[in-house]
Order: C-alpha cells, then structure tokens, then sequence
C-alpha cells in the first residue's frame, strides 16, 4: 500500500482534575504486549454474576473457534434484568423512550422490564420456541424490540434482528438461512412523519419462507393491515391470555451457547451470518461500556443506533443493562421535523453520554450552530463516534459546539463480527481527532503488508488483531469453512478485519476504510454484490457494478455502472425506476446517488470486475496497472 499523507497534529488532552475522576483502570497497566489478557478478561467475568462458575478462561485448543468461560453456566438475561430486581435497583429507570413526534413517552424500571419481558417468553414458550430455535425480530426502534431480544435470550433461543428498512427479499432471505420458525414484526413503522409498511413486507417475505409457522405482530402506527388467522397474532391479543401471564424462569445455559444471529454485508452475495454466544459476548459488552464511557449508577446513556444494527445490540440494548444504567431510546432521527430533535431530547431528559455516527454529525453541522446553542447541553459530560471513521472537521465540531469544549469524544472502532469495542479512546487519555485511539485493554493490534510484515509508523495497510477476545463471534452460522477462509486465513492466528489503517509514532490508530467489496453508507455495510445482484434482477439489467466514492455527509455514496440488456436505451426516467427497484429490493440505504449507463464493465481475463478501475475513472484518477484486463 501507499505512503499516508501526514497524519493531523492536534492533540486535545483531558482536564487533570476531570480526568482523575474517570473511574478507569489505568491504561498503561493491562493494555499492552505485556499484559496477560486472560486474567484481564476473568477478573472482568468475576464482576458478573454465574450460575456456575467456568474451567477455562479461554480454550483455544481448536483456534480460530475460540471459547471462553467453558464449562461456565450463565444467561445475559440474568445478568441484564433478573439480577437488578433486588434492592433499589429494581425500581431505578431502565429505559426511557420517546417517539418519533414526541407526543408518546414510555417508561420502564428493571422491575417493570422483567414484567414485559416475562410477558414475551411465556408467549413466545407458549408458540413452542425453545433453546436454539431461531427467531427472526423485524421490528422498528420501539420497546418491543428490546423485550422480544431478552424474550428470546431468557428462553434460551437465537433472535435474529433484521433492520426494519431492509425490503422483502433481504428480509426473506434471513428467514430462509436462519430457518426461523417466528417472525415478529409491526404493523409499520414511523420515518418522518410516514408509515413505513412492515408486515406487508413481512407477507411478502414469509410467502417464500416455509420453516415460518407464526407471526406476531406489534400495533405500533394502527395502519390497516391483512391478517392470516392460521399464522398472525397480534401481540396486544396475546397478552391478555392465560398463557402470557405469570412468572417464567431464565434458562441455565452453557456460556457458550449461542445468543443472537446478525447478518452483515461480505464481498459476496450471500450475508454472512455472525454468531454471537452468552458468555463471552456477556463479558465484552459490560467491560467495554462501563471503562470507554465510565458509566455510572446516575448516567442516561443514549445511543442513537438502530437495534438492527451491532451498535444497537451491544450498547443500546445488552451493554447498558448489563451495567444497570438507564438508557435513552429515541424513534425517530436527528432533523424531523426540524435539526434540534435531537438537542430538544438531550436538555429536556437530562442525557449525560451521546453516542452517535458522523454521519449524523456532519448532517447536523450543516444546519449550523444556532439550533443546538438554542439549548442547555450542559448534562452532556461524554460524547461518543461510532460505525465509521469521523472526519478532524466533523470531531472538532462535535467537540466544540455539541460538548462546549469539555466532553471528551470515544471514538470507537469494532464491527459485528467483534461484537465489542477493539481499539478506541478513554476519557483519561490525550484525544487525537480522528484517530480511533489504541486498543482496547487485553488486545494487541498491528498494521501489515501483504506479506504480513509490519508497516512503519504512517504508512497504510492492512488491520489485523492479534488477541482472541470474549465477545468475538464464534464462527458463521452454518458457514464455519467460510468463517476460517474469510477472518484467519490471510493472516494464519491473526484476525483480518477487513479495514486498512495506519498506526503513528504514539501508538494511536487511524481507520481509513474498506479493504474488500463493501461500501460503508452513512456507518451501514452494504456488499457491493448484493447491491449489484439488486440491479440485475431489474428485466432492464444486464451487467452492474457498484463501488464506494466518498461523501461529504454519508461518508461514502453509492456510484453504480450499468450495462442495459438490448432493447432498452439510457435515460432519466429508466435511472429514476433502477433506484427505486434498489430500495425496494434492498434497503432504502442502498439506492445509488448516481447510475452511469456504459457499453461494458472493465474486467480481467478470469472474468472479475475490476472496481478499482472503475473507482479511477470516476474519480478522475490513473487507472494503474491494466495489463490483465481483458481487452476483447
């Protein structure tokens, strides 16, 4: 890889009296080459409660499936919500939401958190999902889908949440690789101010999935909706039954049974399904979130991620409750229906840690300073990046106008298959704006060429981890051969992220993108193939190909070469139905900001489209070496 350019200079060090009230390990004494990660992750383990305690901190007797805390018994739901019903903290706020136009404010303490929960497994029991049934979860960011993923956790089975803006086929086709057997989902959902039609597009999809025999259905917008008496329920019906009442006891699982399903985009067409397990996940999740963000017993944390997403699982649904805090929940997004919502949230509600994306950031910049100096931000103590690297413009705005100058900002930098933070800042710890900081406690990282050597200080390569961790995903559902070929055979007992990056002179790290076939929209992975599989369905569509250019706002668009099938002309009106047919057939998030109609693809001889060529001509850019392009 190329020499970096410089990397920014400015360091934005923490306040010593500020700092020293951080209560965090000191970094310097267990982050590091010499650090003994095992004990490190046990002592952590030792902070949560277990049924019965494990044999061995860490089994890598068959790496890279990895285990941790074998022969443990436990259950995130125990440590989540069953062990907070005693004492005080059980009438303490577990969470706060609030919906999309403001006017509905729900409240829950752990106690009344049980209560729902409890609710959803013993309907859940009663429909037959036991230990390891999968259960596919399409729900929007209201409470239920907080309460149907520890449902499912208590009872020992595995959730699948699918993000409530993928279409039919997307929905449909983790249905059918997770062999689901229930769907739960919404009658629809609100985005700015409109309904998004979820169960017509659960319909679509569970036409086509066979294993699916009920589906329960949440009234969230009151939008009329068809029902299959032989297989829908609407949830509010359930409830008042027999069968959902009463109290329904957390299973005892072993710590590496398996506790969620997420499917993220690869360089193939086919999601991968990453498999996440109750102990370690456990373990990393609470550890990660109690010393990068120092929580504390008064904190309201929100995070502002979509449950859908890995964010949403790790740190605004488990990671949180784990830790016994109060977390935030907010339906809708940072600009409706106008750019202080989210400002109008933090002062009214007291928040004191905001963790968002810089997408969100640089889309709220552009509206200026006015909006958020309307409002009294001044319970914000610590502010938090997420899902893609933020920009020295955007952190210092978010520094400046959002944390007055005195919120230290974590950027954190870890992905589904991590499941916790890998490398990011602490509060105590001199902030260089964006840099991801160091690795976390307990794991090593290095930056390597393509023979697996080391670079220098400032150049670029490729991002490997060197530690196992607890919270890392087991292997890919049913795919374990292409979990090996796709994470450690690259680098044999190193874990390839799939990221290039580069490390300076002080040890800090600095993400600069995507290795492989995956575009990064607005902190979303999306698979070049599927976005491409997406446009040849269209009967317009021969050949497509899709790569990532850079975005002021969204951090990468999406730019889409198309070769039409004979019989169709270019024109704006085709280009116009295309995007469309993307977000109809994908996700919304995947519609291409522009389409380039051309005669043919540049490929090599073997047939492969050569995207960097393509990401040269758009950029007007050398196209490098071509000598292996197929030429007839």
């Amino acid at each position: 890889m190329t020499q970096a350019p410089d990397l920014p200079a400015d360091i934005v060090t923490p306040d010593p009296e500020t700092a020293a009230g951080y209560r965090i390990p000191d970094w310097d004494a267990v982050a590091g080459p010499a650090a003994d990660f095992r004990t490190f992750w046990e002592d952590r383990a030792k902070e949560l409660e277990w049924y019965e305690p494990w044999d061995t901190v860490l089994d890598d007797s068959d790496a890279p499936f990895y285990k941790w805390f074998t022969g443990g018994k436990v259950n995130i739901v125990h440590n989540a919500v069953d062990r907070w019903l005693v004492g005080p903290t059980r009438n303490k706020l577990a969470l706060i939401w609030v919906s999309e136009d403001g006017k509905e404010t729900r409240t829950f303490s752990y106690y009344s958190l049980n209560r729902e929960v409890m609710t959803w497994a013993n309907i859940l029991k009663a429909m037959g999902v036991g230990k390891g049934d999968r259960v596919t979860i399409y729900l929007p960011r209201i409470p239920e889908i907080m309460f149907a993923m520890l449902a499912c956790a208590k009872l020992g089975a595995v959730h699948s949440v699918v993000f409530a803006g993928f279409s039919s086929d997307a929905l449909k086709e983790r249905i059918l690789d997770s062999e689901s057997r229930l769907v739960i989902t919404a009658d629809g959902s609100w985005v700015n101010g409109k309904v998004f039609e979820l169960k017509k597009i659960v319909d679509e999809a569970v036409r086509h999935a066979p294993t699916v025999e009920n589906v329960v259905v949440v009234k969230r917008t009151g939008t009329e909706v068809a029902i299959d008496p032989l297989r829908d329920h609407w949830f509010g019906d359930l409830e008042t039954l027999p069968i959902a009442k009463g109290q329904c006891a957390t299973e005892v699982l072993d710590a590496e049974d398996p506790l969620y399903i997420l499917y993220t985009s690869g360089s193939t067409g086919r999601p991968k399904a990453i498999l996440h397990t109750h102990g370690g996940y456990m373990v990393g999740t609470y550890t990660t979130l109690k010393y990068v963000f120092d929580i504390r017993d008064e904190d309201r944390w929100w995070c502002t991620a979509d449950p859908g997403w890995v964010t949403g699982h790790s740190y605004l649904v488990y990671g949180p409750l784990l830790n016994g805090a109060t977390t935030f929940m907010f339906e809708g997004g940072p600009t409706y229906p106008y750019p202080n919502r989210w400002w109008q949230l933090i002062e009214y509600y007291g928040i004191n840690i905001l963790y968002t994306a810089p997408t969100a950031i640089r889309s709220l910049m552009r509206f200026g300073e006015a909006w958020p100096n309307r409002h009294d931000l001044s319970s914000l103590r610590l502010l938090g990046s997420v899902g893609e690297p933020i920009n020295p413009e955007a952190w210092h705005w978010y520094h400046r106008v959002i944390g007055k100058g005195r919120c230290p900002i974590m950027d954190t930098w870890w992905q589904t298959e991590t499941g916790s933070f890998q490398i990011t800042s602490v509060p105590s710890m001199p902030l260089k704006p964006g840099s991801g900081g160091k690795p976390f406690f307990g794991q090593e990282a290095e930056v390597l060429n393509e023979k697996g050597e080391p670079v220098p200080d400032g150049q670029e390569g490729f991002l490997v981890l060197k530690n196992p961790w607890p919270a890392m995903m087991r292997t890919l559902y049913q795919d374990p051969e292409r979990y090996v070929s796709t994470y450690w055979s690259t680098y044999p007992g190193k874990y390839l992220t799939g990221d290039s990056a580069r490390k300076d002179a002080d040890g800090y790290f600095w993400i600069i993108g995507r290795t492989d076939d995956v575009i990064k929209v607005s902190g979303h992975r999306l698979g070049t193939a599927e976005v491409e599989s997406a446009f040849v369905s269209h009967p317009a569509v021969a050949e497509a190909a899709a790569i990532g250019l850079p975005h002021e706002v969204k951090g990468n668009m999406i730019h889409a070469y198309v070769v039409l099938r004979v019989g169709y002309a270019p024109s704006e009106d085709l280009e116009d139905e295309l995007r469309q047919h993307i977000s109809q057939h994908l996700s919304p998030i995947a519609k291409p900001d522009h389409i380039e109609f051309v005669d043919a693809l540049p490929k090599t001889r073997s047939g492969k489209i050569m995207r960097r060529v393509l990401r040269a001509r758009a950029l007007g850019l050398p196209e490098g070496d071509t000598s292996t392009m197929d030429d007839d």
